[in-house]
């Protein structure tokens, strides 16, 4: 096994993280964060391939043909964003059989985490842009707007304003730290 250099800016293979509660050398982490990311795509690969699936049938619909022009383009463009979003989601898969046992975990886990958030991304723009579509169709453009704002909204504060509160907390209390004091 090889040492990093004093002077390399890259961790210590070996060494633990400071703090951070858990007793595991840098390749353990690895492998933890690596299993941690392919759990979370199992769940969002399914979604998006379901999803994907069901907008791939829509045009062999008898009520397809009576979409209007506006209409026919978001669903194209659902189609393309689904497309994308599912090949993101199940590129770190890709990506692991094409640098299985290179010794690469690393790369790939920071590559696994680009192509996840992502795909993330391109599904939430899937999901609001078929929610956009579905209510344009059933009821009004006006609802379709509108109910795509709301999602926006929802999607926003799910997905990012409260992973970022939940840190900030942490990082401002010392009890919710690991090692930190855990009484209820």
């Amino acid at each position: 096994m090889t040492r990093t250099a004093p002077d390399d800016p890259r961790p210590d293979p070996d060494a633990d993280v400071p703090g951070d509660g858990r007793h595991e050398t840098y390749t353990e982490r690895m492998d933890r964060n690596w299993d941690e990311l392919l759990q979370e795509l199992r769940v969002t690969q399914t979604g998006a391939q379901i999803l994907t699936g069901f907008l791939l049938t829509i045009p062999f619909q008898s009520g397809f043909a009576d979409l209007d022009a506006y209409q026919r383009d978001l669903y194209l463009v659902l189609v393309v964003l689904a497309a994308l979003a599912t090949v993101l989601i199940i590129a770190p898969v890709s990506l692991h059989r094409l640098l299985f046992r290179r010794r690469l975990k690393p790369q790939l886990v920071d590559a696994g985490h680009r192509f996840a958030r992502g795909g993330l991304a391109a599904l939430a723009l899937v999901l609001t842009g078929a929610v956009m579509l579905l209510f344009d169709v059933v009821l009004t453009r006006t609802a379709g707007r509108v109910s795509a704002g709301v999602l926006v909204v929802v999607i926003t504060l799910a997905w990012v304003v409260l992973p970022h509160v939940i840190a900030r907390r942490a990082d401002d209390d010392p009890e919710a730290r690991p090692g930190g004091d855990h009484r209820a």
